[in-house]
């Protein structure tokens, strides 16, 4: 039947809330994520939103395939895996290279054990203004959310899937040889590290034309000049069916970058309830007395 309401974007949060039910449906994605057989050589690049997973996703498969660009949108070669019951794709369909790659943005409690996992951490007020801008334009209607009022959405979703408890969830696997964990801001001040850290992990021959190619891929300018294939079209396309959005939204995820954005724009009392937060569930586990602690521990770890 066609929907014949006219297409709109929400304009407060209950209507975001309830936009996002129709795309991510529960059922759904325990069906998708049911059925993913995980192999040990497997690598699923597993950030929480807006910390470097379309970044992870084109160094990774520029690794494996030495460059490879024929596609239309990165997660249709590099699935995300709890929406390929929504996307039709079958998450145990032949890939281009080797290793097999994935994306997801579940915690380690939730996430099917048995393969290998790249995570990025980042700065939870960087983090929050990024996905707020995402959603401007695609979900939402520009300036009718206000930030604080999508921050109370955005630190409080449901089934542990909060900033706060992914990143404790990997945190607390630093140890495990299948989990190797980066910093968004890490990779932005050393990506050669990154890209031969990567390979590493992932049993990726490197020399150095492979690397070089591999810098210039996944580089922001390169990545914002192939913009279109790292913009969630086919989810951009589900939503727009499901939800009645307007046609052609944005949904690029390849802005900017950068680090310390969230200090022009980010509310100082949305500031102070993150670093609330943090002191609530973070420092007390990690010891860790706020985000550049642990960044600058994580960065240790990677130079050794």
């Amino acid at each position: 039947m066609t929907n014949t309401k006219r297409a709109r974007r929400a304009r407060t949060v209950g209507e975001f809330q309830s936009l996002g039910g129709k795309l991510f449906v529960g059922d759904e994605i325990m069906r998708a994520i049911a059925s993913y057989k995980p192999r040990p050589t497997d690598v699923i690049i597993s950030p929480f939103g807006k910390c470097g997973t379309t970044w992870l996703q084109q160094t990774f498969h520029t690794l494996r395939t030495g460059g490879d660009m024929d596609f239309d949108d990165i997660s249709r070669v590099v699935p995300w895996i709890e929406t390929a019951t929504a996307l039709e794709i079958d998450l145990e369909a032949p890939q281009r290279g080797n290793p097999r790659g994935f994306k997801s943005h579940l915690s380690y409690d939730h996430m099917p054990k048995g393969a290998r996992y790249v995570v990025a951490f980042r700065d939870a007020k960087d983090a929050f203004v990024s996905m707020y801008r995402f959603m401007e334009g695609w979900f939402m209607e520009p300036g009718a959310v206000a930030m604080e009022d999508f921050y109370v959405d955005w630190s409080s979703s449901a089934d542990g899937g909060h900033y706060w408890q992914h990143l404790l969830s990997w945190w607390v696997q630093r140890d495990n040889p299948g989990v190797l964990l980066f910093t968004y801001e890490h990779m932005i001040a050393d990506p050669l590290l990154h890209i031969r850290r990567l390979a590493e992990f992932c049993d990726i021959p490197l020399d150095d034309d492979l690397l070089a190619l591999t810098l210039e891929r996944s580089s922001l300018a390169f990545m914002l000049d192939h913009e279109a294939k790292f913009a969630d079209p086919m989810m951009r396309r589900k939503s727009e069916e499901r939800c009645n959005l307007p046609l052609g939204g944005d949904s690029a995820k390849v802005r900017k970058g950068g680090v310390g954005g969230h200090k022009k724009e980010l509310p100082p009392d949305v500031g102070a309830a993150i670093d609330r937060a943090w002191a609530e569930h973070i420092a007390p586990v990690t010891g860790f007395a706020d985000y550049a602690a642990l960044d600058a521990a994580v960065r240790r770890r990677n130079a050794a």
